[in-house]
């Protein structure tokens, strides 16, 4: 389905392209699922197995590590929320290898903490996502883009335009906030989608 996505993209307008996806990902959900209700165990998705089943996941839905001084580096959910001051994370498109550091990492940073001796915790955090980023880029062909990045740096929109947007300029302040990073953009988030897609796959008039 990426595949075709990709090349219909490139014959015809993208907002047809999407409501065309979105009509193929309510009809995939109709036809492979089988729904019972209070049974958990009722529905199945039918899983396309193909060669470099993993790359391909990667090219769909990046991955996202995050580094802090809390413990070693851990998976962290493609969403907004994981982006946090005191965090660098890594972020691995296929095509790109991008590291952010968070608004508190990137101040310490810029007053090179990490070349005074006692602060050499800090130091060892920085290059933790670089060496890891290093052996993806030695290993992976073709060699992804490497972008080293910061909050409210330019290249950080590369982070920003692939996380779910849970909190957005519209709901930043409700609730409290969770202490992410708010991203500028209309679309609804990852949860809003699995609501109304979980809805119209169980009607019999998608």
């Amino acid at each position: 389905m990426a595949r075709l996505v990709v090349y219909r993209a490139e014959l015809e307008d993208g907002p047809d392209v999407l409501r065309w996806l979105d009509r193929m990902l309510i009809r995939l959900c109709q036809k492979f699922g089988e729904y019972g209700k209070d049974d958990p165990n009722s529905f199945r998705l039918h899983m396309l197995m193909r060669e470099d089943l993993t790359q391909s996941l990667i090219m769909i839905q990046p991955i996202l590590y995050s580094y802090s001084f809390g413990g070693p580096p851990e998976p962290v959910l493609l969403d907004t929320s994981s982006i946090q001051p005191d965090r660098i994370l890594l972020m691995d498109t296929f095509f790109q290898i991008l590291i952010y550091h968070g608004e508190t990492i990137a101040q310490w940073r810029e007053l090179r903490y990490q070349d005074m001796p006692e602060y050499e915790s800090f130091a060892q955090l920085l290059r933790a996502p670089v060496d890891d980023a290093q052996e993806i880029l030695q290993s992976r062909f073709p060699v992804p883009r490497y972008i080293d990045t910061e909050h409210g740096g330019s290249q950080a929109r590369f982070l920003l335009s692939k996380v779910n947007p849970s909190q957005t300029h519209n709901n930043m302040y409700a609730y409290g906030g969770d202490g992410g990073a708010p991203v500028l953009t209309d679309d609804v988030s990852l949860q809003v989608f699995m609501e109304h897609l979980k809805k119209l796959a169980v009607s019999s008039t998608a």
